[in-house]
C-alpha cells in the first residue's frame, strides 16, 4: 500500500526482527515518526519504502530489503542498528543534518548512501537535538583517541614504522660502507653500471705516475712550503658535510639534522585553522560506526553535498567513498580496504578533511584526487595497495601531510597531468616502486618528507614532471635516491640524500632539473650521475599506471573501472583537461641548461659522473671525500661547465675529462685528492683554478687534448705541477706553479719534447730553497685572490629544516674581454 503519515506516529514490530514485514511506500508529512523492529520491502509500484521532506524520522533496528530511504531537507533522519540489503540504500538531498549510527550496508548495486545538494538553511525541530548528539559523540571519540594514543586502526605499527628516525642515519650504513671502503673489490663491483670499464680502475698512466711518485719520495713537505687553502668560499659546506662514519652519526663532529617525526592529528590541527574548522563542523549527513561491504559503492557525496564519516568500515566494494561536484567530506578514523577500484575518490572541486583513516589493500589507488579536488589529508595509514597509495592528477590539488604511506606496489604518491598538491611531513617507505613519482606534467610542492627503503627511486620525475622537492630525507633506497628521467624538470633543493644502493641523484638526458643545496652522501655508486641513457619503452613506475588509466578510464583496470569513471557522463579524455601554464614557472628561476649548484657530495663511490650529450652547468658544489674520482666527465657532446666548485679529499683524481669531451674548469679549488688534481684529455679551458696538495700531478693534460690552461695556481705534493703529454694542442699561459717540497726531482712544468703544438708562455715557477728550513724564504700563500672557489653571491640554497623560499641569483660574465675595450652596463629592474 501507499501510506501517508499526517500525524506523529510510532510503529513497533512485535516479536523478533523479521516477524513483521511491511510492503509499503510511506510518505511522511507529520513532524515526527518512529519505526522500530520492522522489515521494509518495496511495493510493486515504487522503489521507495520511506520518504520525508519536512519531518523527522527515527529508525531503530529495522531492515530495508530492496527499497530506498529518501530524506529531503528540511526533513531529518536518525537511523540506529539498521540493515540495508541488496538494492537498498539511503538518499539524502539538501538535509541540514541526519545521523546514521551502527548500520550495515551490503550488496548494493550503486552507492549505499548518497548525499547531494547543499545543506538547507531551513531547519526542523530535531536539528538541535541531532547536533547535540553528533557533537557529544564526536567529542567523546576524539578524547578517547587522544587518551589511547590512537584508535583501533592505529594501535598496530606497520613494518619499519617503529624504527626511531635517528636510526635512519645509521641503519645498514656499515654494510654500505663496508662494500665500498678503500676502493677494493667491493667498490669496483659497486661502481660498474653496465659499462665495460669501472671507475675504480686506474689507467696505466695513473699507475705509472703514482709508482714513480712513490719512489724515492720522502715525507710530505714542511708546513712552510705547503699552501694553506682551507679558508675558501665553500668551507662552510665542508664543515656541514658528514665524516666517513656518517651512518653512525654519534661519532660525527657535526651533528646532522634529524629526520622529522610524524605529527599527530592534534598537532596538525593546531597548525592549520582550516582543518581545525573542518574537524569540528557537523553538517549534512553523519555516518558513524557503520559497515559497508560486498557491493558496488559506499558513500557518494555530490553537488555541494556534505557528509561526515567517523569510524566506519568499508570492505569488498568497488569504491568506498566518492566525493564529486563541489561536495565536502570529513572522514575520521575509518577503515577502507579491499576495494576493486580506488578507495576514496575526489574530483570536480571536491574538498574536505580525511584524517586518521586506515586505507589499505585496494586494487587501485588508496586515494584518487583529480579535476580541481582540493582535500586536506592528515595522519592516515595508506598501505598494501596493488597500485599507488595516493594519485593526484588532472589539476587535482590537496594538502597531504603527516601520513604513513608504505608497502604499495606502485608509487607511494603519484602526481601527473598537472596534479599540483602540497606533500609535506609524510613517511613513505617500503614501497615496491618509487616513493613519490611525478610524471606527465605533474607538479607539486614536496617538502620535509622522510622517504626510505623503496625499491625504485625515492623520488622519480619524468616526462614533463616539474615539482619542487625541498628539505626531504631520502635514504636507504634499494635503487637511487632521486631519478630525473627523460624530459623531467623540477627544483631539487636542500634535501638529505644518503645511503642509497644506487646513486644519490640520477639525471637522464633531455631533462632540465635544478639541483641546489642538497647533502648527497654515502650512496654506493655515484653522488650525482648525468647519463645519456633514455627511458626504456614501457619502463618506469608511471607506465603501468598510465596504461591502466588509458585502458580503464578512471582507475578500474579489471573490476569495473569504466563504470566508476563514467557514472556521470564525463569524457574519457580527461588528460586533455589541463590548466594554462602561463604562470607555471613564475616563482622559479628560469634555466635553459641543467644546473647542479651548491650541493655537498661526500663519501659516495664517485662524486659527480657525467656521461651526457647535453650541456651541464656545475656551480659552487663541494665534492668531498668520495671513494673514487671527485668529478668524472666521460662523455660530454655539449659543454660541461665546472665553475667555483671545491673538489677535495677524494680517493682518486679530483677531476677527469676524457677524450672527446668538451669541458670548462673555471674558478675551482681542487685540493688534497688521492691522485692527480686534474686529468684532462678533452677539449676546453682550465682557467683560474687553484690545484693544490694533490698526490699526483697538479694538472695532467694528455693525448690529443685541445685546451687552454690559463692563470691557474698549482702545487702538487708528488709529481709535476703541470704535465703536458702527447700531442696536446693549445696553450699553457700565465700559470703560477709552486714546488711541493725541497729537493724534489720532478719538474714544476713538464712539456713533452715531441710536442710542437702546445704553446707555453709567461708561466711563473716558484721552487723551494735548500737552505735551512725556510728561515730566509718567505711563506707562500694563495693571495689576490684568496683560495678558490670564491663566490661573489653564494648559490641560493635552502637548508633542511628551513622553510625559506629560493632566492634568485643573477650573475654576468664576459668570456673574452669587453667589447671594443669598453664597459658593459647592466640594469637590473
Amino acid at each position: 500500500a501507499e501510506v501517508t503519515l499526517k500525524v506523529p506516529v510510532e510503529i513497533v514490530g512485535k516479536g523478533k526482527l523479521g516477524e513483521v514485514t511491511l510492503l509499503v511506500s510511506i510518505d511522511q508529512h507529520c513532524a515526527t515518526a518512529r519505526l522500530c523492529n520492522l522489515v521494509f520491502m518495496p511495493a510493486w509500484f515504487s522503489p521507495v519504502v520511506y520518504k520525508t521532506s519536512s519531518g523527522h524520522v527515527q529508525l531503530d533496528n529495522c531492515n530495508l530489503e530492496g527499497g530506498q530511504l529518501q530524506v529531503r531537507g528540511p526533513g531529518t533522519c536518525q537511523a540506529r542498528f539498521c540493515s540495508f540489503g541488496p538494492a537498498s540504500g539511503a538518499h539524502f538531498q539538501g538535509v541540514a543534518l541526519s545521523l546514521l549510527d551502527s548500520c550495515d550496508f551490503s550488496g548494493s548495486d550503486g552507492a549505499s548512501v548518497t548525499v547531494e545538494g547543499p545543506p538547507t538553511s531551513e531547519r526542523n525541530w530535531a536539528c538541535k537535538h541531532l547536533a547535540a548528539l553528533a557533537r557529544a559523540s564526536s567529542t567523546a571519540a576524539a578524547a578517547a583517541a587522544q587518551l589511547d594514543g590512537g584508535d583501533r586502526y592505529h594501535s598496530a605499527q606497520p613494518p619499519g614504522a617503529g624504527v626511531p628516525l635517528e636510526e635512519l642515519w645509521r641503519k645498514k650504513g656499515e654494510l654500505t660502507l663496508g662494500q665500498c671502503k678503500g676502493g677494493g673489490r667491493g667498490f669496483k663491483e659497486a661502481t660498474v653500471l653496465g659499462d665495460s670499464c669501472s671507475e675504480s680502475e686506474l689507467s696505466e698512466e695513473e699507475e705509472e705516475a703514482e709508482e714513480e711518485g712513490d719512489e724515492g719520495e720522502e715525507a710530505l713537505p714542511p708546513a712552510l712550503y705547503k699552501l694553506p687553502h682551507s679558508h675558501h668560499g665553500l668551507s662552510h659546506l665542508l664543515e656541514q658535510a658528514p665524516n666517513s662514519s656518517y651512518p653512525s652519526s654519534s661519532t660525527s663532529s657535526t651533528t646532522p639534522a634529524a629526520p622529522p617525526d610524524l605529527r599527530t592529528l592534534l598537532e596538525e590541527l593546531q597548525r592549520d585553522r582550516e582543518a581545525q574548522i573542518l574537524a569540528r563542523s557537523v553538517q549534512g549527513c553523519l555516518l558513524r560506526s557503520c559497515l559497508f561491504r560486498d557491493g558496488k559503492g559506499g558513500v557518494l557525496v555530490c553537488n555541494y553535498g556534505q557528509a561526515r564519516l567517523e569510524s566506519n568500515v568499508f570492505r569488498g566494494l568497488t569504491y568506498a567513498v566518492r566525493c564529486v561536484q563541489n561536495g565536502k567530506i570529513i572522514m575520521l578514523r575509518n577503515e577502507v580496504c579491499g576495494c576493486r577500484a580506488s578507495g576514496v575518490f575526489l574530483r570536480l572541486s571536491a574538498a574536505g578533511l580525511i584524517a586518521e583513516n586506515n586505507i589499505h589493500s585496494n586494487a587501485e589507488a588508496g586515494l584518487d584526487i583529480r579535476k580541481g579536488a582540493n582535500p586536506i589529508i592528515l595522519c592516515n595509514r595508506i598501505h598494501s595497495g596493488l597500485r599507488s597509495g595516493i594519485v593526484v592528477l588532472g589539476n587535482g590539488k590537496g594538502s597531504i601531510r603527516s601520513n604513513q604511506i608504505y608497502g604499495n606496489k606502485e608509487a607511494g604518491i603519484y602526481i601527473l597531468y598537472n596534479g599540483n598538491p602540497v606533500v609535506s611531513g609524510n613517511h613513505i617507505f617500503e614501497g615496491q616502486a618509487a616513493g613519490i613519482a611525478v610524471n606527465e606534467n605533474g607538479r607539486g610542492l614536496i617538502v620535509e618528507n622522510v622517504i626510505w627503503e623503496n625499491q625504485w627511486g625515492g623520488a622519480d620525475i619524468r616526462r614533463g614532471g616539474d615539482p619542487v622537492l625541498r628539505n626531504n630525507f631520502i635514504c636507504h633506497g634499494y635503487s637511487d635516491g632521486v631519478v630525473v628521467g627523460e624530459r623531467g624538470r623540477g627544483l631539487i633543493e636542500g634535501n638529505h640524500i644518503y645511503c642509497n644502493k644506487g646513486c644519490g641523484i640520477w639525471v637522464m638526458s633531455s631533462s632540465l632539473p635544478q639541483l641546489s643545496g642538497n647533502q648527497i652522501s654515502h650512496n654506493s655508486i655515484y653522488g650525482v650521475a648525468v647519463f645519456c641513457r633514455k627511458d626504456a619503452e614501457g619502463a618506469g613506475d608511471g607506465d603501468g599506471y598510465l596504461s591502466g588509466q588509458r585502458a580503464g578510464g578512471g582507475g578500474g583496470g579489471a573490476g569495473g573501472g569504466n563504470d566508476n569513471f563514467n557514472e556521470e557522463g564525463e569524457l574519457l579524455a580527461w588528460e586533455s583537461d589541463l590548466e594554462s601554464e602561463d604562470e607555471r614557472f613564475s616563482s622559479r628561476r628560469p634555466i635553459s641548461v641543467a644546473l647542479v649548484e651548491g650541493n655537498c657530495m661526500s663519501h659516495n663511490g664517485v662524486g659527480l659522473y657525467v656521461k651526457s650529450s647535453e650541456a651541464l652547468n656545475v656551480v659552487g658544489n663541494a665534492v668531498h671525500s668520495n671513494r673514487g674520482t671527485g668529478v668524472s666527465v666521460v662523455q660530454s657532446g655539449q659543454l660541461t661547465r665546472l665553475v667555483a666548485n671545491c673538489v677535495s679529499g677524494n680517493g682518486r683524481v679530483g677531476v677527469t675529462v676524457e677524450t672527446g669531451c668538451r669541458a670548462e674548469l673555471r674558478g675551482n679549488g681542487i685540493y688534497d685528492n688521492g691522485s692527480h688534481g686534474v686529468r684532462f684529455r678533452g677539449d676546453g679551458q682550465i682557467v683560474e683554478n687553484d690545484v693544490v696538495g694533490n698526490r699526483g700531478c697538479g694538472l695532467r693534460v694528455m693525448e690529443n687534448a685541445d685546451v687552454k690552461v690559463l692563470r691557474n695556481r698549482v702545487q702538487a705534493m708528488q709529481g709535476c705541477g703541470i704535465a703536458v703529454l702527447g700531442q696536446v694542442k693549445g696553450q699553457v699561459q700565465e700559470n703560477m706553479v709552486f714546488q711541493g717540497r725541497p729537493g724534489s726531482t720532478r719538474p714544476l712544468l713538464h712539456h713533452d719534447p715531441g710536442n710542437s703544438t702546445c704553446l707555453l708562455v709567461n708561466n711563473t715557477l716558484l721552487a723551494c730553497s735548500k737552505r735551512s728550513a725556510g728561515q730566509t724564504d718567505p711563506c707562500w700563500a694563495l693571495e689576490n685572490p684568496p683560495p678558490r672557489p670564491q663566490l661573489d653571491c653564494p648559490p641560493s640554497m635552502v637548508l633542511p629544516g628551513s622553510s625559506a623560499h629560493m632566492t634568485s641569483r643573477i650573475t654576468g660574465r664576459v668570456e673574452s674581454g669587453c667589447h671594443n675595450h669598453s664597459s658593459i652596463l647592466c640594469s637590473i629592474l
